[in-house]
């Protein structure tokens, strides 16, 4: 069975944190997937790695020597609005946590709390909502596009006074049922009033209509 291998960037200026929580998920691993982690000790040399791509998740500790507290989320979530985040906090205090899933973090961990399976699971479901996270975004952006697409039928369409094609933005002429159902959920079915019945079919109207059944 093949493994995913996810890149983890982990900011984090505390060594012996940093060894511990690379321990934690060496020794957590399991056949279906990797975490590669990479470090960086200060905010700012952690952005400018997120800025060269490639970062599948990032966790983020709180308490750095150029950022501290929840600003240090919000910074990251600035530059990279797109990233999965889990935060590292050294407080136990769960309003920091639900602060943090507020600011759009995925997850939080408290790190003298957590272990190895905790810390790896936590990644792997914050992995998981970030992309159910995009999914929703994307249904959002193309709902909102279709009901774009509806506004434009409620404005001013040009239209031949004699055969009722609709001209489009860019010049052409279609039938007015091709135009609508390209630009809306709209489907037809076909039939002939009465009037334009009488016009076309005469002789059938009047046999019809001598025979008492309606033209309808």
């Amino acid at each position: 069975m093949d493994r995913h291998i996810f890149k983890v960037l982990l900011i984090e200026d505390d060594t012996d944190d940093i060894l511990l929580l690379k321990g934690m998920v060496a020794a957590s691993a399991d056949h279906r997937e990797i975490f590669e982690i990479e470090t960086a000790d200060r905010l700012s040399a952690g952005l400018g790695r997120l800025a060269q791509g490639g970062i599948d998740i990032l966790l983020l500790d709180l308490g750095l020597p150029d950022s501290r507290g929840i600003d240090t989320l919000r910074t990251a979530r600035t530059h990279v609005p797109e990233m999965t985040i889990v935060v590292l906090t050294g407080h136990v205090d769960s309003h920091v946590g639900l602060e943090a899933l507020q600011q759009g973090a995925q997850d939080y961990q408290v790190k003298g709390l957590v272990n190895g399976p905790l810390l790896v699971r936590s990644m792997r479901y914050a992995i998981e909502r970030k992309r159910l996270e995009q999914e929703k975004e994307a249904l959002i952006r193309e709902l909102k596009a279709a009901l774009a697409e509806v506004k434009v039928l409620s404005g001013l369409l040009p239209i031949c006074a004699s055969c009722k094609k609709i001209r489009d933005d860019s010049g052409y002429w279609h039938q007015i049922e091709a135009y609508i159902t390209a630009h809306s959920a709209t489907q037809f079915s076909h039939g002939i009033c009465p009037g334009c019945m009488e016009k076309l079919y005469p002789e059938y109207v009047r046999a019809v209509s001598g025979s008492g059944q309606e033209t309808t």
